[in-house]
């Protein structure tokens, strides 16, 4: 049996940022999977299957960092890379203290989402 490829979620409540992203983790084999917020997230079916997860820090609503520690808390931590429009340094460093695998100020080079969700599969596998 073929190993299937890994899940890649991505929650951000900007469309455009959504579609890139999820079309780059689709060119390089992964499957993704988008969702405009993190409720949207917590309720899907790929919850449970989700290898990686990319999100936004600021979203309306529960926010990146809340949905991480959401995850913690039920026993379903993953690898999070974070992505934002505002890169303040506390939360950068708050990230850090969460585990994060990456902390992005968009927009973003290509590159650099690739090698987190490379080290954040490499960990968790």
């Amino acid at each position: 049996m073929v190993p299937s490829a890994p899940v890649i979620a991505i929650v951000d409540d900007d469309p455009s940022v959504r579609i890139a992203t999820e079309s780059l983790m689709r060119s390089l084999g992964y499957v993704a999977c988008s969702f405009a917020s993190a409720q949207d997230f917590l309720r899907s079916e790929r919850l449970l299957e989700t290898d990686c997860l990319i999100t936004d820090v600021q979203m309306p609503g529960m926010g990146g960092m809340e949905l991480q520690q959401t995850l913690v808390s039920t026993g379903r931590a993953m690898p999070v890379i974070f992505i934002t429009a505002f890169p303040e340094e506390r939360v950068r460093r708050q990230a850090a203290l969460a585990g994060a695998f990456g902390f992005l100020s968009k927009p973003f080079e290509g590159q650099a989402i690739i090698d987190c969700v490379e080290a954040a599969l490499g960990h968790a596998g």
